[in-house]
């Protein structure tokens, strides 16, 4: 990367570098010092780029094409409102460790270190397809920041109880009591249709067919809870999605999620918390960890372990009983 200077000419930022002993100039639109660092940094790749190269905005496009209609597509199309400024007009072969950190520097400014995390993990999957697909040669390392911690935020049973009797629209109390009792991600609830509820065998599938989305994708039975407000909800729906609004799909439901937590008088709680939480009480139950991973819809039930074992009564249980040093040890 070139060494440039930002400054003002006529009250615009403007950017300027040196380029085969010439000095080059550009005025930019950008309103703030942080903005002009951004664009910046787009109009000097611009700029250098061989023409016909192959660039991050081009694979991006050739990504989001081959994903189009997936869930996948609109997280993409998210992360590149942020990703594309700052890598847009590279080749892959000039992103750079240095590259990395000062993006995760910019835009640490405005957004979490997990946003982060995100975004680069998402320009990272998609050099790596670039690189399957032989559009590219290698795709380069994508140096991320540290992931963050897990949130460990759950809702106990008081807290869920206020949550499921809160005021909210209908369809959004469903959505709560089909999220809480089958520890699905959101996604696959509003994708939900009436042919994969089974009342009289019990179950839901929440896969949509055999090639479909699989993340956190399980078959699940349909307890007590769950039963009584499908069976509502079944008598009353006017479309073939379980959750509906005007009699038809809903593609989000994250204001009305918001307003029920409110009146809940509820703190720090996301759509994601009530999966986590259903994984907490679950394991609470002394519910077997493999079992959990199959109802999470998880791969490997490492996974599940590694952040549900302790919230199970019997973990390290043997090792803390081994450790009884007293009295009341029992010797053999």
């Amino acid at each position: 990367m070139r060494e440039y200077r930002i400054g003002r000419l006529n009250g615009r930022f403007v950017v300027s570098w040196w380029e085969d002993g010439a000095r080059r100039r550009y005025r930019l639109d950008a309103r703030t010092r942080a903005e002009a660092e951004v664009e910046a940094l787009d109009r000097i790749r611009r700029e250098t780029l061989p023409s016909g190269a192959t660039t991050v905005r081009d694979l991006w496009a050739a990504y989001l094409a081959d994903r189009k209609g997936r869930p996948v597509e609109r997280n993409m199309r998210s992360s590149g409102n942020a990703v594309l400024p700052h890598f847009g007009a590279l080749r892959p072969d000039q992103i750079t460790p240095e590259a990395c950190r000062s993006y995760t520097k910019a835009r640490r400014k405005t957004v979490s270190v997990g946003t982060v995390w995100t975004e680069l993990g998402h320009l990272r999957t998609c050099l790596l397809w670039a690189a399957k697909r032989g559009l590219i040669q290698v795709a380069p390392h994508i140096e991320r920041p540290a992931k963050p911690a897990p949130r460990d935020r759950y809702l106990t049973h008081a807290e869920v109880s206020r949550l499921m009797e809160a005021e909210c629209e209908p369809h959004i109390k469903l959505a709560i009591t089909v999220l809480l009792t089958t520890a699905a991600r959101v996604g696959a609830v509003l994708e939900l249709t009436w042919d994969r509820v089974d009342l009289e065998r019990g179950q839901i599938r929440l896969r949509v067919e055999a090639e479909g989305p699989r993340k956190g994708r399980a078959t699940v039975p349909i307890n007590n809870t769950l039963r009584a407000a499908l069976t509502s909800a079944r008598a009353a729906a006017l479309s073939d999605h379980v959750i509906e609004w005007a009699g038809g799909p809903v593609k989000c439901i994250r204001k009305g999620f918001l307003r029920a937590v409110s009146n809940a008088g509820l703190l720090d709680v996301t759509l994601h918390t009530l999966r986590h939480t259903a994984a907490v009480h679950m394991a609470e139950a002394g519910v077997p960890m493999d079992e959990i991973s199959q109802y999470l819809g998880h791969s490997n039930v490492q996974i599940t372990s590694s952040v549900y074992a302790r919230f199970s009564p019997q973990h390290l249980r043997k090792a803390a009983d081994a450790l009884e040093f007293g009295a009341l040890r029992v010797v053999k």
